[in-house]
């Protein structure tokens, strides 16, 4: 995603007020010890697909009626009590009695699936009992902004006591999850540092949190849910994978994107880069040296994945901050000085970890990737949210679609983009890119066999099933797609305009 165009305006999207929403972290006492409850998403939820997450969703309105109907569900926090008892009814097919977990009859559970407010109605006429006792709140964490819509998470949780007395979970009704797995919280952790299963960030981070209190309270998990209860501690860091941690760092980008991810990647415990530290404000430059200080590891170097303004920094500023060398290809030096060079195949040493470097031209000259067993760290390639643009001038769209045919044909484990969430399925996303970009540069093509040749009448064809893109947007790529097709020889460009060439 480059800079907007000079010249061209597009709206902010406002994102309003955080979204409240709870998931539920169930932990049991196992034979080997303190067991975590996940479920595997299905590939088909908007988000997090594929990843083992805790059991949750929004506060809907049936919940808030919930809270002044039932007296049972008085006290604190008890809008996103309402919500998680809901939820897991829905999910898990289980309730919170006073004794602890008990499963919902089957009738009951999938008149609520059929429809939410099912809930309430069931609750009152006693169906099934539910209660708030032994509950905790253990963090409250808002989403960072990488998205168009921000999520205010209440982390919930309750320990089930030992596993014999623990009602089976049965997932046939519902389609949110397609598997569910209790494990040790360190197990959880080290598959995930393994590459073996995908893992929700928030879930990354409160594992971490749940077993360092462990260690402190002699593995009792009910010491330990008070002790984090008590501290209420936030996010300290947005872990995409083993080795990439992410700080959003507020930039002039394309909308409805107004950040750039900044990577913090390589060895937790040994060398780093950062990669794309685009800060502009003191503010964000405070709160990525804060990172860096936190890391276990030593900053090796700064790392520019292609020289578009909403990725290179005031280098003055950042300049106050770390005293490291900068790198970069050989396109980007012409922008940034850089101590070194990168090339196309070399390998970085960062720790235990291993990045080999990725010239990918096509956005952008010289644009630079990161490919690892964690994944892709894509830069401008593609995007966790809105679009990519490829510039009339410096960029290729022909090279661009050639680069997302080699970066799929890596099959990366996940795509960490400089704008939006970590991508979980790549292989879906790449390919959508392509078909996509392929199918625009065929409807140019088609408009000029139909005999257009203004660059704005071409425009206006090609995008007639995207009516919802910006004009400007639109005839900038168009251009770049024009420009492309007349580098592979099959239209010119005259005084008057546009034209396929004659055979």
């Amino acid at each position: 995603m480059s800079e907007v165009p000079e010249g061209m305006v597009v709206p902010k999207q406002g994102r309003g007020h955080p979204r409240p929403t709870a998931t539920m972290t169930l932990t049991r006492d196992g034979p080997a010890g303190v067991e975590v409850l996940l479920g595997l998403r299905s590939k088909t939820m908007r988000a997090f697909p594929n990843y083992w997450a805790f059991p949750g969703g929004g506060v809907s309105r049936v919940d808030t009626q919930a809270v002044e109907q039932l007296k049972q569900l008085e006290g604190p926090e008890a809008t996103t009590v309402a919500c998680i008892l809901r939820e897991m009814s829905e999910e898990l097919g289980l309730t919170i009695g006073e004794d602890g977990l008990v499963p919902l009859p089957m009738k009951v559970r999938e008149a609520i699936i059929e429809n939410k407010s099912n809930w309430l109605v069931h609750a009152q006429n006693g169906a099934f009992p539910f209660a708030r006792s032994g509950m905790k709140v253990l963090s409250h964490r808002i989403t960072p902004p990488f998205g168009p819509v921000q999520f205010d998470n209440a982390f919930l949780h309750l320990h089930a006591g030992d596993a014999s007395t623990v009602p089976e979970i049965d997932l046939e009704p519902q389609t949110e999850f397609t598997e569910v797995m209790w494990a040790a919280p360190q197990e959880i952790i080290e598959r995930w540092k393994r590459h073996e299963i995908k893992v929700a960030p928030p879930v990354v981070t409160l594992l971490m949190e749940i077993e360092r209190t462990l260690d402190r309270f002699q593995r009792s998990m009910e010491n330990a849910a008070d002790d984090i209860a008590k501290r209420l501690p936030g996010r300290r860091s947005i872990l995409f994978a083993h080795g990439v941690e992410v700080v959003p760092i507020k930039t002039a980008t394309l909308p409805p994107a107004d950040h750039t991810n900044c990577y913090l990647v390589g060895d937790p415990e040994g060398d780093f880069i950062l990669v794309d530290p685009a800060v502009r404000m003191r503010e964000d430059m405070e709160v990525l040296a804060t990172a860096v200080e936190r890391h276990r590891g030593s900053l090796k170097a700064i790392l520019f994945t292609h020289s578009h303004s909403d990725h290179v920094a005031d280098m003055s500023l950042l300049r106050e901050a770390f005293d490291a060398p900068v790198w970069g290809s050989e396109h980007t030096s012409k922008s940034v000085h850089c101590d070194r060079i990168l090339d196309d195949g070399e390998e970085l040493h960062l720790g235990q970890q291993r990045w080999t470097v990725l010239i990918t031209p096509g956005h952008h000259p010289g644009h630079i990737c990161l490919m690892s067993d964690a994944g892709l760290v894509a830069g401008d390639m593609v995007a966790g949210i809105g679009t990519i643009l490829i510039p009339p001038g410096t960029g290729d769209m022909t090279v661009y679609i050639e680069q997302l045919e080699r970066l799929k044909a890596m099959n990366p484990h996940l795509i960490f983009p400089s704008h939006g969430p970590v991508i979980a399925m790549p292989q879906h996303l790449i390919q959508h890119y392509i078909d996509h970009r392929k199918a625009r540069h065929e409807r140019v093509a088609a408009a000029l066999k139909d005999g257009l040749q203004g660059l704005e009448e071409i425009a206006v064809a090609a995008y007639a099933d995207s009516p919802d893109a910006h004009p400007g947007l639109a005839v900038d790529q168009t251009l770049s797609h024009l420009v492309a097709l007349e580098r592979e020889g099959r239209v010119e460009k005259h005084a008057d305009g546009w034209r396929m060439e004659r055979d």
